[in-house]
């Protein structure tokens, strides 16, 4: 194992790696500061975060919400401007099947028979710079 592959098998068994990210490169620090925005949203909407960044093996949810009786989970995506392409584009093919099988998975492993869908939510900005440009996408079609 390299010695990079061990820092980071142990800062994630230390329980740093929140820490490691928001001091770590900077596309990392861009996913927290926006994953942050993206529930500060949510939460002035009415939404109620349940979890943050469920894994299942090599797949994850950003946000798992709820609003009223609908479960939502969040796919949170960052640009610093949308000058070349439109953050949502970054939900491809290979993404929504991996998300597809962690929502059936978070849905079978804590027993959710309530209604649920899939929202994306894009934040476009720079952390410290100007108001990010936020905007939710609601009942995306996972198909």
């Amino acid at each position: 194992m390299s010695n990079a592959l061990k820092k980071c098998h142990a800062i994630i068994e230390a329980g740093e790696m929140r820490e490691y990210q928001l001091n770590g490169p900077m596309h990392m620090q861009m996913g927290i500061w926006s994953e942050d925005v993206a529930v500060s949203y949510l939460r002035q909407k009415g939404y109620i975060i349940l979890e943050r960044d469920w894994h299942s093996k090599h797949r994850d949810i950003d946000i798992i919400a709820q609003h009223g009786n609908m479960i939502v989970f969040v796919e949170v995506k960052t640009r610093r401007n949308n000058t070349f392409v439109d953050p949502l584009m970054a939900i491809n093919k290979e993404k929504v099947k991996n998300l597809r099988y962690a929502i059936f998975h978070y849905l079978h492993y804590r027993k959710v028979d309530n209604p649920w869908r899939f929202d994306a939510i894009t934040v476009i900005g720079i952390k410290g710079q100007s108001t990010p440009e936020i905007n939710h996408y609601e009942d995306i079609s996972l198909r």
